[in-house]
């Protein structure tokens, strides 16, 4: 009954209608006033903001925000994976011969997720790990690794909550969401760095285009609270300490190494 009534409740503002709204809303000048009660709420560092805080001139543009240089350190040991943003662990697990994750007690497609059975059978048995970022997070994302960018596209028209209630009762939102995908193969595997669009705002802006990243470098940012996935390849990686259920982790962060893969 509580999955029915929630989803229920999600697909009713959950509309193209509501979406345009609130994105033309966020974009407007109407929405600067709102930026130092949105600062204040979710209790933002302005010492990291990379402007001041009356320089933005509208909601989205400060929830996009970039920091200063230096507010985050990227762990630059080359085998190192840096975490690609700021968020919580919200699971991390095994991917099982079927080319599934299990989070908060449901099943998730890798295949749909990424969009096919070739693209996923590379990351069977396999390691992945979910990080959820709220409205209270820096939404920029950057690159885990340094490698090459073999593919990048994106999947999914609509988008639901991808938060603790969203994972609970949503319908495979991690794998339909809109979400775009990006592999980077690095001298030793290839690892998928999976961003998936939130509730409302299916945004995913993609800021770099070149063909190689160094890990650390901004890769894309959201325009609303939403979820990145890490999947590597069997016996590719190496969890470190920070590798904890609803462990707080920042940009740069090192997740673990990489040793290799099939």
């Amino acid at each position: 009954m509580k999955a029915a009534l929630y989803r229920f409740f999600i697909e009713l503002t959950n509309g193209p209608f509501t979406s345009a709204a609130i994105r033309k809303f966020t974009n407007s000048r109407m929405s600067r006033p709102f930026i130092k009660s949105y600062a204040a709420f979710y209790q933002i560092n302005k010492e990291e903001l990379a402007k001041d805080i009356h320089a933005y001139p509208t909601l989205h543009s400060f929830f996009t925000r970039r920091l200063k240089e230096g507010a985050r350190k990227v762990d630059h040991i080359p085998d190192s994976v840096a975490s690609p943003v700021d968020g919580i662990i919200e699971d991390a697990g095994t991917i099982t011969s079927g080319r599934e994750i299990i989070a908060k007690g449901k099943s998730y497609s890798i295949a749909e997720m990424l969009g096919g059975k070739l693209q996923a059978e590379k990351y069977e048995g396999g390691t992945y790990i979910i990080i959820y970022l709220s409205p209270s997070h820096y939404h920029r994302i950057h690159s885990p690794v340094s490698g090459r960018v073999v593919n990048c596209y994106s999947l999914g028209k609509r988008s639901f909550p991808v938060n603790r209630l969203g994972l609970k009762f949503g319908r495979s939102v991690l794998a339909k969401n809109y979400r775009v995908i990006t592999e980077i193969s690095s001298e030793k595997t290839t690892v998928a760095l999976v961003k998936v669009g939130a509730m409302l705002i299916n945004s995913v802006v993609v800021t770099n285009r070149k063909h190689e990243w160094k890990k650390g470098e901004e890769a894309a940012y959201f325009s609303f609270g939403s979820t990145v996935l890490l999947l590597f390849q069997k016996g590719a990686f190496v969890p470190g300490d920070l590798m904890k259920p609803s462990c707080e982790i920042r940009m740069g962060d090192p997740l673990g190494r990489l040793t290799g893969g099939k």
